[in-house]
């Protein structure tokens, strides 16, 4: 009897490593593209296997004629797969940060309260081709290296578990598999409106560049991502190590700061005010209070979002509280 696809194959080898990761549950975000699509019908095939639950959600964002048409139309084919429960789940996006980002947020928030009431972990259809455009994104905004290093495969956050099984797997490969299962992709308009810069950067940007560099780009790029993932963490433990060793009573001492790699000095900061609660630190804070330590010459505090400040006092930095003026005026033979 002959085996699956070659694109079938490749995307089900794909989801297999996951499902023996991800506990006891997961729904799969589907949006009826052929990418989450293609991951929702490998997951659904792979997860008795596996021993795990597996069912789905589609966001229906409310912003296209047919829109909760389509929804259910995606949500039919998801439980024709044998996915259960299948979730459709109308949000309100707001305008916050244009309309690519509001509707991200909405879905995201969506997609975090099922799995919350779940008990489940995400599954997301992001593949290769999609970390590439990340990580060009993050180069042309100079956003810092963070954003350059792309998605990752697997995070935390508010208590849910967020993974993506395709990040090494072609776009064009989860169109395959869709076409060999016969699923029914629908493709978003939005996806192939000049208007969006990732627009640009898919259908412009990186076929240009696969032209001129002899192909490959893509591929390269994810390496790359993955590459810098691996020093950006060595980093982040070694400048946790460091800000343990160094934050006594919630101050830190100025020259041993100052004494520190750029690279171990700014995370340590960082940390240090995300830990304060200083809110939306931007990188012109971050430099601001980092010329305390590297710049000293007797400056005034340095302001910060949420009202909170630093000044340098005493041979130490000190975090002030929003609505504390603290020291009038710097120890001008601080060292």
């Amino acid at each position: 009897m002959p085996g699956p696809h070659p694109a079938v194959a490749e995307v089900r080898g794909a989801v297999r490593p996951f499902l023996a990761q991800v506990g006891d549950a997961v729904l799969v975000a589907c949006s009826g593209g052929a990418d989450s699509l293609a991951l929702a019908a490998a997951i659904a095939f792979e997860a008795p296997r596996a021993g795990v639950s597996a069912g789905a959600v589609t966001v229906d964002h409310g912003l296209q004629a047919g829109s909760a048409d389509r929804a259910g139309e995606t949500a039919g084919v998801l439980r024709r797969l044998g996915l259960d429960p299948v979730l459709v789940t109308r949000v309100d996006v707001g305008d916050g940060g244009g309309p690519e980002a509001a509707a991200r947020t909405a879905r995201y928030r969506a997609l975090s309260a099922a799995a919350v009431e779940h008990g489940a972990a995400v599954a997301l259809g992001h593949t290769l081709d999609d970390q590439a455009e990340t990580v060009l994104l993050g180069l042309g905004r100079g956003s810092g290296p963070r954003s350059v290093a792309g998605m990752v495969t697997h995070r935390e956050a508010g208590g849910v578990g967020w993974w993506r099984p395709l990040l090494g797997v072609r776009r064009t490969t989860t169109r395959a598999a869709c076409a060999a299962q016969e699923l029914p992709v629908w493709d978003d308009p939005w996806n192939a409106d000049p208007a969006y810069t990732r627009v640009r950067v898919r259908t412009e940007v990186l076929p240009l560049l696969e032209e001129a560099l002899g192909g490959g780009v893509a591929a390269a790029l994810a390496r790359t991502a993955a590459q810098l993932r691996e020093d950006l963490d060595a980093l982040d433990d070694l400048a946790h190590a460091e800000y343990v060793r160094l934050a006594r009573d919630g101050d830190l001492p100025a020259v041993e700061m100052a004494g520190l790699p750029a690279a171990l000095r700014r995370r340590v900061l960082r940390g240090w005010l995300l830990a304060g609660g200083v809110p939306d630190l931007q990188a012109v804070h971050l430099a601001a209070v980092d010329a305390l330590l590297t710049r000293w010459r007797g400056q005034a505090r340095v302001d910060l979002p949420g009202g909170a400040g630093v000044v340098r006092t005493s041979g130490r930095l000190v975090l002030l509280p929003s609505g504390t003026t603290g020291p009038a005026a710097p120890d001008p033979t601080s060292r």
